[in-house]
């Protein structure tokens, strides 16, 4: 058994947390909202983010972070990207009074929309390398709601230290979620990332009517741009054929399940931003990775003409099917080059 916190009361983190009780953990949830906390100790449920799921009786929440960390072996951050840095913030006085640090892993998918940093150079720069140890990362195609389900799920742990991702392949790893361990961290990180933009544009196109053509365009694509981006950052491109890649992208681009393809989808059925975030109630990393990678996209000289025409309609309120008409028009070049 392996004492864990798990800082996130999310779907995710909530669903990861209850695995992780499953699989035979001492486990800690920690969470801002003291309702939510309540009810998961009192009623054993997180009705606003997973409705009809019954939690373990042994996990337990608490809204002190002090409490949640004393004495873990490893913590687990399922926060949205741009509370990360808040919350290692607020983690690390108590880390740093740790005689034995512990493992530090995340499983959010952004990139840092004021910094343009990937979330492990977040946590780097807080909970340094050289105290703390590499981080682990957790990504792949993975709806909460079907984890929670207990149906196959598998997904990808990556460090640029093996050994690390090896014991959270370990620690995670039952009967129905399986973990690959991968030590090209940047592209773990990028593919997670990156497919929330492509699936908010996956969303437009079925709102709009668009078929199968379309949609299967759009994700070839989507992740040429994915590629592009992510091989000039350093990142190994055979990552992205892999499940925090082409896996993800695909759970992503298809599903009701995906907050970002539902967000797209009434964006394509004609909502504006503001109403459609609104009535999500909860976080569209895709909104703010498009606005992070837009712009360094352009720092790095990569071409991303998809990212870029999202960003003309969330961002310069420019129409959608004159952003469509302008994609399609461009220069013509090689699939390849």
């Amino acid at each position: 058994m392996s004492k864990i916190a798990v800082l996130g009361t999310g779907s995710w983190g909530t669903v990861l947390a209850n695995l992780l009780v499953e699989n035979g953990h001492d486990v800690q949830l920690w969470g801002r909202n003291q309702d939510i906390v309540q009810e998961i100790n009192r009623e054993h449920t997180n009705r606003h983010y997973l409705p009809h799921f019954h939690l373990h009786s042994h996990l337990k929440a608490q809204t002190d972070i002090g409490q949640a960390l004393a004495a873990v072996e490893l913590v687990l951050f399922v926060v949205p990207t741009n509370a990360i840095r808040n919350v290692a913030n607020q983690a690390k006085p108590h880390l740093k009074k740790m005689t034995v640090k512990p493992l530090l892993v995340h499983a959010a998918k952004g990139i840092e929309l004021s910094t343009k940093l990937r979330i492990s150079q977040v946590l780097d720069q807080l909970l340094p390398v050289k105290e703390f140890g590499e981080v682990v990362v957790i990504s792949g195609p993975s709806h909460a709601e079907e984890v929670a389900k207990k149906e196959i799920t598998m997904l990808t742990a990556a460090s640029k230290n093996l050994k690390s991702a090896e014991k959270v392949q370990r620690l995670l790893g039952n009967d129905y979620f399986r973990l690959y361990t991968n030590s090209d961290v940047v592209g773990v990180e990028i593919g997670g990332a990156l497919k929330n933009i492509i699936a908010l544009g996956a969303g437009i196109a079925n709102g709009l009517g668009y078929g199968d053509n379309a949609k299967a365009a759009l994700m070839t694509r989507g992740l040429a741009e994915i590629s592009r981006f992510g091989s000039k950052l350093g990142a190994n491109p055979l990552t992205f054929s892999g499940l925090s890649g082409l896996g993800d992208l695909i759970v992503t681009c298809t599903s009701n399940d995906s907050r970002n393809w539902r967000a797209g989808n009434q964006l394509g059925k004609g909502k504006s931003l503001d109403q459609v975030l609104a009535q999500m109630g909860q976080i569209v990393e895709g909104v703010y990775t498009d606005q992070a990678v837009h712009f360094a996209a352009k720092d790095l000289n990569v071409s991303m003409p998809i990212v870029d025409a999202l960003y003309e309609i969330l961002y310069e309120n420019n129409n959608i099917k004159t952003g469509i008409k302008k994609l399609m028009n461009r220069d013509l070049k090689p699939e390849f080059q």
